[in-house]
């Protein structure tokens, strides 16, 4: 009987790593199918959730910048994708602009999840955004990646109600609860493979 043969996934993070952990429970559950998490990178030595993947025997690697270009950075770990054998790229909260060589690498491969409604409130404090605009509803919003900031086509969203006492913290709790299954639900229709990218829309087959 032939191996089943899985997508692979490196992760790409800065800091504590919540929804890597969130899409390790899913692809380990199989709630996204099919798919295995090839390594989780981070350009941050000291990164929490380096700690947190090795805890569930995960791969992971460090790919600093060291006072390079982003160029130079992003060809470094490129190389390292490819022999990892990556097929998708999942940014969860990597905290660093991709290049024109890696974008060009894995095009419509490299996902992004980020805390609003897209394309409202891009960029950094997206929440602290949406609370000083008297917003009554954001959420989060999980996209491919592109050479624009938080613009490229869109593939999942969840609304998330913003409530009169909200403060950052608390609206901020809502929206994460919510990134941590949507990402999930993203990836599992990105490896399907039924959608179609048209223009900046993604067209669910």
């Amino acid at each position: 009987m032939p191996r089943e043969v899985k997508s692979r996934i490196a992760i790409l993070i800065s800091g504590r790593g919540s929804n890597m952990l969130a899409l390790a429970d899913a692809v380990r559950e199989g709630s996204v199918p099919q798919m295995e998490i090839a390594i989780v990178i981070s350009d941050q030595p000291n990164a929490a959730g380096l700690a947190h993947a090795q805890s569930q025997n995960l791969p992971t690697a460090v790919v600093e910048r060291r006072g390079r270009s982003r160029d130079e950075h992003d060809r470094e770990l490129v190389t390292v994708l490819q022999e990892h054998q990556v097929d998708f790229v999942c940014l969860a909260g990597y905290m660093r602009l991709l290049s024109s060589h890696f974008l060009s690498a894995y095009r419509n491969r490299i996902l992004n999840i980020h805390p609003s409604l897209l394309p409202a409130f891009p960029g950094l404090d997206a929440q602290r955004q949406a609370l000083e605009h008297g917003a009554k509803f954001t959420g989060c919003t999980v996209h491919f990646v592109d050479q624009t900031l938080d613009g490229g086509p869109i593939i999942a969203q969840r609304i998330v109600p913003v409530r009169d006492d909200d403060t950052e913290e608390t609206l901020s709790a809502r929206i994460l609860d919510e990134e941590h299954t949507l990402y999930a639900e993203a990836l599992a229709i990105v490896n399907g493979g039924a959608y179609e990218i048209v223009g900046r829309r993604v067209v669910l087959k």
